[in-house]
């Protein structure tokens, strides 16, 4: 059994803050526990909009707290995010995520994240555990 609290996640090295400055991210379950997926607390800052695409990772994301909306880019298509809301990135879809206000979001990855992953300038991670940048 694993158990983790977010508060000694988030003082270990498991709290990733973007170089962009957009978000920040405490990693609760990575590769290496061996679920087959990651599951992250996601602080999205008010005012971010930036562009993101999963090519090799499919996304679960549940909005805890705050409101914005994500824009998938295949159709133009808007949709709002409040709390209760559920998004699935299960097409590897590029889109855009505004934060109106800032937001918390509860985020599973599969495959599942290694911990130190920043997005690339095309908005994916990478995959293997050897491209992770410090």
């Amino acid at each position: 059994m694993i158990v983790r609290t977010l508060q000694e996640a988030e003082a270990g090295d498991r709290r990733i803050v973007s170089p962009d400055g957009n978000w920040e991210s405490t990693r609760l379950l990575l590769k290496d526990d061996g679920m087959g997926y990651s599951f992250h607390i996601t602080t999205i800052y008010k005012g971010a909009d930036f562009m993101l695409h999963y090519k090799r990772h499919l996304e679960t994301v549940y909005c805890m707290s705050g409101r914005g909306e994500v824009e998938t880019l295949s159709d133009g298509k808007k949709h709002p995010i409040e709390p209760g809301t559920v998004y699935i990135l299960n097409n590897n879809d590029k889109h855009i995520l505004r934060a109106f206000e800032e937001m918390t979001m509860a985020c599973v990855f599969n495959p599942p994240l290694n911990g130190k992953e920043v997005h690339n300038p095309d908005g994916s991670y990478n995959l293997d555990a050897e491209s992770i940048r410090d």
